[in-house]
């Protein structure tokens, strides 16, 4: 931890009575992409209006860089916040909005000129510099906020839900266009997120708010495969979840009573189990193979439980289906559409009998 560009140190911040964040203990690596994520009063907005110096904490300490922030005004911390609103001067040209926080800067004119023509290069808006805001799509005035937030070079960057107002398609562009900046930068992001596909496309860690608490820290790829609780198993992507019982446990593997499939089933074991626990056994859509057919003795196939189409939905280049089982718990089940529906594309139809087949690496266990 002490050699972290970012330390966050028991920090808790309370609003009277409120607790809008409690306790929370964070690293930030240098030149990393850092998210938190989490719902609308998760407290994460909050963790980075202390980061920036606009909120003091009621407890513990916040130190970039090697210094502590107590004490140290917005505007003498190595950082720079870009906002949700973009809030860009509606009377200044592109150049002048990316160039106004050098004003004040020990700088001359020309290496002024200079720094905002190497930020618009930056940003691909070279040929956009004497237009004003409204004459620029939304996803331009995104990057003009970006490139006036990097103009005066900061060691960190605070994103405020950054991509919130623009549209989906242009939102998912505009993310790799972000990843390729920081890139060329280095300078360090934190990005506070709502959303789960931002969060795990943008960034190289995350965190997982809830209720002012940090609840798992790591890569997206950590987090969605191995989450550690229900809450972070439920809050990111989607999921069908089984109160459970440890019936054994052999090596690697733990063999559980899950009465809504009818039976038991094999899953990989985490750490802490014990035989009798109680636990809950949870299913990513993704991670279900759905068939017509049952699959006999096929060798490698442990889990097997049969069901009935209920509900289905087609998006294109996959299909949801939620399949009903005898006990009246739902499944959903993904399944990637390889060929035209028209051509026998679609596994299943309303109604249809069907078996669900799952991995035992891809059952997670959780113990809370």
């Amino acid at each position: 931890m002490s050699d972290a560009f970012i330390r966050i140190e028991a920090v808790s911040k309370r609003f009277g009575s409120f607790a809008a964040v409690q306790d929370v203990t964070l690293t930030i690596n240098k030149g990393e992409v850092f998210a938190l994520l989490g719902g609308s009063g998760c407290g994460k907005t909050t963790l980075l209006r202390m980061l920036a110096g606009f909120e003091v904490p009621s407890a513990g300490r916040i130190v970039i860089d090697g210094q502590d922030m107590a004490g140290v005004a917005p505007w003498d911390r190595p950082i720079h916040m870009m906002f949700q609103s973009y809030a860009l001067f509606p009377h200044m040209t592109v150049e002048r909005n990316v160039g106004y926080g050098l004003q004040h800067e020990p700088m001359t004119a020309a290496q002024r000129r200079d720094r905002v023509a190497q930020m618009l290069d930056l940003v691909q808006l070279t040929p956009f510099a004497a237009r004003k805001p409204h004459q620029i799509s939304g996803g331009q005035r995104q990057r003009v906020a970006l490139a006036r937030a990097l103009a005066r070079q900061p060691k960190v960057l605070l994103l405020d839900e950054p991509l919130a107002a623009l549209d989906k398609k242009l939102r998912e562009a505009t993310q790799f266009e972000l990843m390729s900046i920081q890139e060329r930068t280095g300078v360090t992001f934190v990005v506070v997120t709502h959303d789960q596909e931002e969060a795990m496309t943008l960034a190289d860690r995350m965190a997982v708010m809830d209720k002012g608490r940090v609840m798992q820290v790591g890569t997206p790829s950590d987090i969605y495969e191995y989450p550690t609780s229900r809450f972070v198993a439920s809050f990111i992507g989607a999921i069908t979840t089984f109160d459970a019982r440890v019936l054994r446990l052999t090596g690697d593997l733990a063999q559980v009573d899950v009465p809504a499939l009818g039976g038991t089933c094999t899953a990989r074991a985490v750490p802490g189990l014990v035989v009798g626990m109680a636990v809950t056994l949870a299913l990513r859509p993704e991670k279900i193979a759905i068939a017509r057919d049952p699959p006999g003795d096929a060798p490698g196939v442990v889990n097997v439980v049969a069901g009935e189409v209920k509900d289905l939905a087609y998006f294109g280049k996959d299909s949801l289906y939620r399949v009903a089982l005898p006990g009246g718990a739902l499944v959903s089940v993904h399944a990637v559409n390889a060929r035209r529906a028209d051509a026998g594309g679609r596994v299943a139809d309303w109604n249809d009998r069907v078996w669900l087949t799952f991995d035992p690496a891809a059952a997670i266990l959780l113990r809370d």
